[in-house]
């Protein structure tokens, strides 16, 4: 019932239409529609748009339409048309294509309008002139397949009526992406791709010249809608910006369009990428060379706009570097020249050919106007189209169409000779629709200019494009030029393969100028992400790139160079012999060490004298040694850390300092009681003897070796590698482990310190012929001078300086001691001898009986007439 109906409502259609298209043009034959038909064993059909109706009226099937009013000629449309012919003789000539069947055509005239595109398929379909839907009158040949049409909404409505009866239909100029649907279009292909095919590869486009911030002019129809939405798509994902989109309404209007221009007049973006018709995108351009508007690059997915606008004048001014589109496509090798010898004589069954005549050489035939004065120009016949210019030659559609035809006789000649292998056989005279759609669908060939030819599973053709400039001449004369290739088809990730010349000169478009490596894009705030500054890598941060959002941190054994545009390998430091701190350091330590033993040989060699006896002579050989060892503990700080040196540094400093400090307390406490003696059997007499001396310093060394114990047992002190202080360097050095541990035995060795000084301080007054707290006093003042300073420089010190710091404090501290201490004495015992003896000792006990310091009387009351000698 639904085929009856879809019938009678076709039957009703075509009906309608027919009466349209019968009324009186000057090219029509009586009781036939114009065509140009050839006989043949397999006929092709054609809809091509040659003689174009103007404002004809919607169908509102309550009224008998009207007449449509005069027609124009396409001289662009009847070239394709002849292409169409030219291919069809080509095969018929070939010994290897249809070697044994002739191939013959049937071109029908659309007239760029959905009724006559419709009407001329259905005509084609039952081989009627008044067609009837689902009955075929044709005794003739079998019909193969349409090539057709030009407008994707003349190609619509055609693939919707040969779906029906998957009927072959293969397109040469409609690029709709809606017909690559194979359930609405089931037995449609083209010899293009679609215009989503377009807008991927004007992206590629737009990347591989690395603009990143462009306009967009799109038309507020479906193509421009859809193809502006693909574009704007993957330009956003590429990172790339939008600086503008605007819709160009599709009824012109001189406002809009100059509101449109004024707004990119505005507009900073380069690159202006263009989804308009081709009457739309002149206008536009003859606006833009009213206002004297240059310098943007102009990007079409179709070349026709930009062959269209070659014709205004100055136009270069606008389009001068702007780029367009074209489908790779076979070549019509031969073709100009069979043009050259198209004449009316020799094809008098071609009913185009008189229009096309008088529309090309400006003409009139005699036979058309009988009543023409002398003024009228007749057409002769032999007027030569050899160098005659057509409109957009070089970017016509003709190749498309020529390889539809190729691609129908290739599909014939699979079906014939069954070389598809999936048996799928048939008898040229007797095939049915479906079996050369099936044999179409799976084509696979090279055409005669060796171009590759095969559709995909949309029935798009599996195609290149090539990229045109618009250029001039030495000549002045302004033309696209060929200046590469883009291959969808072959990828690199997500990038198509582009294949450009190289020296392309191609201005940027870019909102912000390119950050160089060392730097990173700062985004500007409220404006898009393509507009940013350019800010330094941070220290220890890189970019070695161009344009990179971020900088990247360097790996710990490397750092930033000067320029942060790589990472160089870090170096690592200590404070080495081999340096000139260190050296000096080193020196000053050993020069020290031997200063010590220098003193204690000479202690040893006049021991028995006065002055090496007085205060217990064993402390001295016992402070001399210490602060040898003292003098030696900056060697365990010098060179590369290790595990034994990280160990033995700060215990063995400790421990040895605190003997040292140890003996002068003992020292000084010996002296401090002995005064203080004031009756034989006094108590005091016990802490006066060698045992006590020696009690005191066994007992405050082995409290530090027990507090060192501790800490090496706790949390000892280990190498390590410091990568934070020093950017370009690598800071070897002893990490101490416990914190609180070391602290503990600085703390008890200042304890110690801070006594001994107390003690010596208070005990300063006693004469100097029996003691040496003056001296001791002096030195341990500067000992707890140097420490109390030792630990603000300890703290804020970084790298190798922490290491000079202490070993520093350390040299200072000693050569105090011995400086201070024994330097005195060993001035006596060296340069005054007549000083270091009984009667000068006995002398200065007098002295100090009878005149008493007042130092000596405030600390301490009560005094003894005979001072310790030991």
């Amino acid at each position: 019932m639904s085929g009856v109906v879809l019938g009678t409502l076709l039957a009703s259609l075509m009906g309608r239409v027919s009466g349209a298209l019968s009324g009186p043009l000057g090219w029509r034959l009586p009781g036939k529609t114009p065509r140009f038909e050839r006989a043949g064993d397999v006929v092709i059909g054609g809809s091509f748009s040659i003689l174009l109706f103007y404002n004809v009226t919607l169908l509102d099937f309550t009224t008998p339409p009207a007449e449509p009013p005069p027609s124009g000629v396409s001289p662009w449309g009847y070239r394709v048309a002849q292409s169409f012919v030219f291919a069809v003789e080509e095969i018929n000539r070939s010994p290897q294509l249809l070697p044994n069947l002739t191939l013959g055509f049937s071109i029908r005239n659309s007239g760029d309008s959905v009724r006559g595109a419709l009407r001329e398929t259905m005509g084609f379909l039952t081989g009627q002139e008044e067609p009837l839907p689902n009955y075929t009158c044709h005794p003739g040949p079998p019909r193969a397949a349409m090539v057709g049409d030009t407008r994707s909404a003349l190609s619509v409505s055609m693939a919707r009526l040969l779906g029906l009866y998957k009927f072959p239909q293969v397109s040469y100029s409609s690029t709709l992406p809606s017909l690559s649907d194979k359930i609405q279009f089931p037995s449609f292909l083209r010899t293009l791709a679609s215009d989503l095919t377009s807008s991927h590869v004007m992206t590629q486009l737009v990347l591989h010249f690395q603009w990143s911030w462009v306009g967009i002019l799109a038309q507020d129809d479906d193509y421009g809608q859809q193809a502006s939405s693909v574009v704007t798509q993957e330009l956003d994902q590429a990172g790339v910006c939008i600086e503008f989109d605007l819709q160009v309404p599709s009824q012109d209007s001189l406002e809009k369009t100059e509101a449109i221009v004024l707004k990119m007049q505005r507009c900073t973006a380069k690159v202006v990428l263009v989804f308009l018709s081709s009457s739309h995108f002149q206008l536009i351009l003859y606006r833009l060379l009213d206002l004297r508007i240059a310098g943007q690059v102009w990007v079409s997915p179709e070349a026709l706009h930009m062959a269209l606008a070659l014709s205004i004048p100055h136009v270069s001014q606008v389009l001068q570097g702007s780029f367009s589109l074209l489908f790779h496509s076979s070549q019509a090798r031969g073709f100009p020249e069979y043009l050259a010898q198209l004449r009316p004589s020799r094809n008098p069954e071609d009913m185009f050919i008189e229009s096309f005549w008088e529309s090309t050489f400006g003409c009139t035939w005699p036979h058309r106007n009988s009543t023409a004065t002398g003024d009228v120009k007749f057409c002769s016949g032999n007027e030569s189209l050899r160098d005659r210019e057509f409109p957009f030659q070089e970017v016509s559609n003709i190749d498309m169409a020529y390889t539809a035809v190729y691609s129908i006789a290739h599909a014939l000649q699979d079906l014939i000779a069954c070389e598809r292998g999936d048996g799928a056989c048939a008898d040229p005279q007797r095939f049915q629709p479906w079996q050369i759609l099936h044999a179409l669908k799976k084509v696979h060939f090279k055409t005669p200019d060796g171009n590759e030819v095969l559709f995909d599973a949309n029935g798009d053709l599996v195609t290149k494009f090539d990229v045109l400039q618009g250029q001039k001449t030495p000549e002045g004369r302004f033309h696209l030029v060929p200046i590469g290739m883009i291959d969808p088809g072959v990828s690199l990730g997500n990038r198509m393969m582009v294949h450009l010349k190289e020296g392309l000169q191609v201005p940027s478009s870019v909102c912000s100028r390119s950050c160089p490596p060392g730097f990173s894009q700062m985004p500007r705030q409220g404006e898009p992400q393509c507009c940013f500054d350019c800010s330094p890598c941070p220290e220890g941060q890189f970019a070695d790139q161009k344009d990179m959002k971020r900088c990247l941190l360097c790996p710990e054994e490397q750092y930033s160079s000067h320029s942060r545009d790589r990472c160089l390998p870090r170096t690592e430091i200590f404070l080495a012999f081999d340096e000139p701190l260190g050296l000096a350091l080193a020196s000053v330590a050993l020069f020290l060490a031997g200063l010590a033993l220098l003193v204690l040989g000479v202690f040893l060699k006049h021991r028995d004298t006065p002055v090496v006896r007085a205060n217990n002579r064993a402390l001295s050989y016992l402070l001399l040694a210490s602060l040898a060892l003292c003098a030696l503990c900056p060697l365990l700080f010098l060179g590369r850390p290790t595990a034994v040196t990280c160990l033995l540094r700060q215990t063995t400093f400790a421990v040895v300092f605190t003997v040292a400090v140890s003996s002068i307390l003992a020292k000084t406490l010996t002296v401090a009681l002995a005064f203080r003696v004031t009756r034989p059997g006094d108590r005091v007499h016990v802490f006066l003897g060698p045992q006590a001396s020696t009690s005191v310093v066994l007992v405050a060394s082995f409290t530090q070796v027990i507090l060192c114990g501790v800490w090496l047992g706790t949390s000892p002190p280990f190498p390590d590698r410091d990568m934070v202080t020093e950017p370009i360097h690598i800071v070897v050095q002893c990490q101490e482990g416990s914190g609180t541990a070391f602290s503990w035995v600085l703390g008890y060795l200042g304890f110690l310190a801070g006594g001994t000084f107390s003690v010596a301080f208070l005990a300063r007054g006693l004469p100097d012929a029996f003691n040496e707290t003056r001296f001791i006093t002096f030195s341990m003042l500067l000992f707890c001078s140097v420490w109390t300073a030792f630990l603000p420089l300890y703290h804020s010190a970084r790298s190798k300086s922490t290491v000079a710091v202490e070993v520093f404090s350390i040299l200072a501290s000693t050569a105090g001691l011995l400086g201070g201490i024994f330097i005195p004495k060993c001035y006596v015992i060296l340069l005054k001898p007549e000083q270091n003896t009984s009667a000068w000792v006995r002398q200065g006990q007098r002295a100090w009986q009878e005149r008493p310091s007042e130092a000596l009387q405030r600390s301490l009351p009560v005094s003894t007439a005979q001072g310790p000698r030991m």
